[in-house]
Formats: C-alpha cells, sequence, structure tokens
C-alpha cells in the first residue's frame, strides 16, 4: 500500500509526459465534434494571429537576433524570420484550411455485405500528433490548424532558436481556442528546451500515436531511428530541374530561376540542374547568366564549365558530395547528361526522392520521365516549388513525406486521419 507520503504515479511524471497525457485528453474530446465548433476555433486563431502581430513579432526578434549573434547562416534566419506579411500569410492559411472539407466521418468505402450486413469505413483523429521540427515558426500555426482541423490534439516541439516565437505562437492559439469553447490543451509546446525533452517525446508511446519531425536529414534520421512512438518520415529536398533536348529554352530558363532562386532555402527548392547534351550548348549560356543574374553559385562539372567561360557565372568545381546536397542557399549542382535515361539514372542515385522536374516538348519524353522518375511529386514544364500543400489546395501542410506508408508528397487533412470499420447489423451473428 502507497503511504501518504509516498508519490504517486501522477506526481512522479514528467512535464513532457503530463504534457501528452493532457494532450489525450484533449483529443478525445475533439475527436467527435462537429466541423462549425473546429471552424469556429479555425478563424479565431487566424483573427488572434493577426490582432497580436506585434507581441509575435516582438518575440521573433528576439530569436533573429540571438541566431545573427551564433552566426546562423542566412538560409536558416530566413526560415526563422517572421514579418507583418508573413504573419498575415499564415492566418491566411488558417482561414483556407477552415474552408476546407472535414475529413473525419467521411465514408472511404462501403457497402452492404450478402449477409446483409452494412459496412463502412470511415476516416477518423490519428488522435495524438507530436511535431518535431527546426527554425520554422510557421510551422507552429499550420500543424495546430491542421491537426486541430482534423480532430488531433498536437504536441509542438520546435527548435529552441525560435523558442521565444513558438512560445508566443502557442500562447496566442490557445487563448484563441479556449476563447471558442475547445479544450487548450489540444495544442501544446512540448516543455523544456533540451535534447532529453525531446527523447521523451519519442518514447511517449501509448500517448502520442504518431511523429512528424520536420528538418534537416540529421533530425528526421535521429527521429526515424530513436523513436518509439510510429513515425511519418518526412525527407530532405534534393529536387532535379532536367532540361531535355526538345525543351523551350525560355521556358527552361524561367522553369530553373523560380525552382532555384524564387525561395532557396525551402525544401521545394531545385538542387540539382541536368542539362541534355543535345541542347547544352544552346541553352548552358543563357541559363548560367540568368543563374548569375540570380546570385547563384553553380558547382559543375566539366562539361557544364566548359560552356561558362563566356558567361558571367560563379562557377565551381563539383565534388561528389555535391550531388546528394540539400543547399537551402544560393548554390546549385550542375551536369550534362547524354540522354534521359542517363538523367533518370543520375536521379535514382542522388534524388531525396521529393521532387523531380522536366522541361520538354516532348510528351512521349514527359511520360517516360514521370513513369521512371519514383519520387513524391513528378513535374513536366512546372517548377519544383509548386510541392506545397498550400499550392495543391491543401491549406497549409504538416510536412511532405517521403517514405511510402499511409502518407506521401504534401500532407493535408486527409494525411492526419486514420479509418475505422463500422459494423452495422440487426441481430447479425456468425
Amino acid at each position: 500500500m502507497t503511504s501518504a507520503t509516498s508519490p504517486t504515479p501522477h506526481d512522479t511524471l514528467s512535464p513532457v509526459t503530463e504534457a501528452a497525457r493532457r494532450a489525450r485528453t484533449a483529443a478525445a474530446d475533439i475527436a467527435p465534434l462537429p466541423r462549425s465548433a473546429k471552424d469556429a476555433a479555425l478563424l479565431a486563431m487566424a483573427d488572434a494571429l493577426e490582432a497580436r502581430a506585434d507581441e509575435i513579432l516582438a518575440a521573433n526578434a528576439e530569436d533573429v537576433t540571438r541566431a545573427r549573434e551564433a552566426g546562423t547562416s542566412e538560409s536558416i534566419i530566413d526560415r526563422l524570420t517572421l514579418t507583418p506579411e508573413r504573419i498575415g500569410a499564415i492566418a491566411a492559411d488558417v482561414r483556407h484550411v477552415a474552408a476546407l472539407p472535414d475529413p473525419v466521418g467521411e465514408v472511404v468505402r462501403g457497402s452492404t455485405l450478402p449477409n446483409g450486413i452494412d459496412l463502412r469505413q470511415i476516416r477518423v483523429p490519428l488522435g495524438v500528433v507530436g511535431i518535431i521540427y527546426e527554425a520554422r515558426p510557421n510551422v507552429t500555426a499550420d500543424a495546430a490548424a491542421l491537426c486541430l482541423k482534423s480532430g488531433n490534439a498536437v504536441l509542438l516541439r520546435g527548435s529552441s532558436s525560435a523558442y521565444s516565437s513558438n512560445t508566443a505562437l502557442v500562447a496566442v492559439v490557445r487563448d484563441a481556442v479556449a476563447t471558442a469553447g475547445l479544450p487548450a490543451d489540444a495544442i501544446q509546446l512540448v516543455p523544456g528546451e533540451s535534447r532529453e525533452s525531446v527523447q521523451e517525446l519519442m518514447r511517449a508511446r501509448g500517448l502520442v500515436d504518431v511523429l512528424i519531425p520536420r528538418g534537416g536529414a540529421g533530425l528526421i534520421r535521429t527521429v526515424v531511428e530513436q523513436s518509439t512512438v510510429p513515425v511519418i518520415e518526412t525527407g530532405t529536398g534534393n529536387c532535379h530541374v532536367y532540361v531535355d533536348a526538345r525543351a523551350d529554352l525560355d521556358m527552361a530558363v524561367d522553369i530553373l530561376i523560380n525552382s532555384k532562386a524564387q525561395r532557396p532555402s525551402v525544401c521545394n527548392a531545385a538542387e540539382t540542374l541536368l542539362v541534355h547534351q543535345d541542347i547544352a550548348d544552346a541553352f548552358l549560356p543563357r541559363a548560367l547568366d540568368a543563374l548569375a543574374d540570380a546570385g547563384v553559385t553553380v558547382h559543375a562539372d566539366d562539361r557544364v564549365r566548359a560552356h561558362a567561360t563566356a558567361t558571367k557565372a560563379t562557377v565551381v568545381e563539383a565534388t561528389p558530395e555535391d550531388w546528394e546536397t540539400e543547399y537551402l542557399s544560393y548554390d546549385i549542382a550542375a551536369a550534362v547528361v547524354d540522354s534521359l535515361d542517363d538523367a533518370v539514372a543520375h536521379i535514382r542515385r542522388w534524388s531525396s526522392g521529393h521532387t523531380e522536374a522536366i522541361v520538354t516538348t516532348s510528351q512521349a519524353a514527359a511520360r517516360r520521365f514521370t513513369q521512371l522518375v519514383d519520387s513524391t511529386t513528378v513535374a513536366v514544364n512546372a517548377s519544383t516549388r509548386f510541392t506545397d500543400g498550400g499550392q495543391f489546395g491543401f491549406g497549409a501542410e504538416i510536412g511532405i513525406s517521403t517514405q511510402k506508408l499511409h502518407a506521401r508528397g504534401p500532407m493535408g487533412l486527409p494525411e492526419l486521419t486514420s479509418t475505422k470499420y463500422i459494423v452495422t447489423g440487426d441481430g447479425h451473428t456468425r
């Protein structure tokens, strides 16, 4: 028997476990809610983000100052930085999520069995979703909105570099959710900034239903290899643009520059350019000058460097490591290939399985490329930057899964649900 002075199991729980328990209770409370209740909370969140933008920006400025003092790269600082415009875009994404159909209760398939039993497979929330992510505070609001809309509670574990921003964001959205009459514990920041808090979250099997890591290869590998909680693996973005022998040159330059330089610090930015040998003479001088104008350094093989002498491009010799690098900066690897099949072979060897694009006027080439390339997204005559939940019409995304189980590609609301079967009989026995 436990004495009056002995600690109860509840007393010995860590802050992370306590948060997970509260999330589990909240998940059970919001799972059966109608769409109207969840949408009202989301709209309250969006309004609060805009109304309290100054508070969020002040916290974000603390993070950015610390990052600069620590010598953090500009690409990471870009991911970390919030502006009034970015907060407005985050709020717009939340409103977009509110306007989307509710996946919970959707009938995936159904039939009446020969014995008269009615069988339906319906979508249900996953339960408690843990998100482990790096210096992108917009993920905090995106993940909260998507999880709430899909009936899940969420535990958010951002990087220490964005701690002030994430703390402010979570405070704002929790207040809004509570004001709308939903449990605030449906959205929580995981307590602590240490590695131990991350490890506790990864070991919270039975309390957390799934973990989704978002960040660099090291973070994702650590979560996949060390977590006892099931993981939906998101991947890094070593994305390729292949310019085929029959490409429209103007289109190819536009797609290349947009894919690489429109926002180089994100996972759907292009990191490698492959050019068919038959079009290299005509295309590469134009492409290299355009990359130079965009401030991009080209890590090139011998055949690309041979076309660079009369251009203004900054070109360095490519190393084997360049072909597998996700730069997240104004850098791109570039090579000339002998054929479409050689481009595919290069992609198969080095790609992270995120997004690959082909620029071509040949339907046969486009068809073969899309058949042979096994990435989450294959673009034909379009920028790699379109691989995005918002661009796909999903609202904000929870991440881009590069695995093949349950979810693949940009993960919207349906990917945050599981299913269950409803069996309805009339006294049936087997």
